[in-house]
């Protein structure tokens, strides 16, 4: 295999990865804002662990993959399967995994068409140089993250659904009288809203509330 290849599209990637998820010995290491950072990767990890029982993987996850309530039970049986979880609130621009820490492979955003025709690529590496670089880069991230169950421990704030919508239009730029349009409620009923999410996410102002929901994981990031 050349030592940087270009794939474009999730067939091509799936074509030369497919292979690699038979294996039971194969170590997995994934950087990811959320389940999906390439095509299949949700029921890859299901058959595994149906397979496999104990999986030799670790994933380090943007807070905002625990936006939602069903992606944060998959985490959780994915931990319960003997794979290493951590969250890291440090920004994560695209993902990337390691096999057997020998190839990388990146992902790109998915182009909107007709550039690419909405096509994601995929760059795959087994120069030594720069896959050992970047493997340094995720241990280091990987030292400072926290582990699943620990970020998910009664200590993280818990807001109910219409919080969230609140929080979700407090985030989106959007002025008071809009957000309290589009929400159904009062101007004054959405005020009061607001100023509950500053108080239970301990936050001196709306942007520090947008931050701190982003490292939680409130919102998607």
């Amino acid at each position: 295999m050349p030592q940087v290849m270009m794939l474009r599209g999730d067939v091509e990637l799936w074509t030369r990865l497919k292979p690699l998820t038979e294996s039971d010995d194969t170590e997995w290491v994934n950087v990811a804002r959320d389940l999906d950072t390439w095509p299949g990767a949700r029921e890859a990890a299901r058959l595994t662990m149906r397979r496999n029982g104990a999986v030799p993987a670790r994933k380090l996850y943007s807070p905002a993959v625990l936006a939602d309530e069903r992606d944060r039970d998959a985490l959780r049986e994915m931990a319960a399967h003997g794979m290493q979880i951590r969250i890291t609130a440090a920004p994560l621009s695209r993902g990337t995994f390691f096999i057997d820490r020998r190839t990388m492979i990146l992902t790109s955003p998915v182009t909107p068409p007709p550039a690419a025709h909405g096509h994601r690529t995929y760059t795959m590496s087994a120069t030594p140089a720069l896959v050992d670089g970047a493997y340094a880069l995720f241990q280091a991230a990987w030292e400072s993250a926290t582990d699943l169950a620990a970020f998910l421990s009664a200590e993280r704030p818990r807001i109910d659904a219409q919080a969230a919508r609140v929080l979700r239009a407090l985030t989106s730029g959007a002025t008071d009288e809009t957000a309290a349009r589009e929400l159904g409620m009062s101007l004054r009923t959405y005020r009061r809203r607001v100023a509950e999410l500053l108080v239970t996410l301990n936050a001196g102002s709306r942007f520090q509330a947008g931050v701190r929901a982003g490292e939680l994981g409130l919102i998607r990031g």
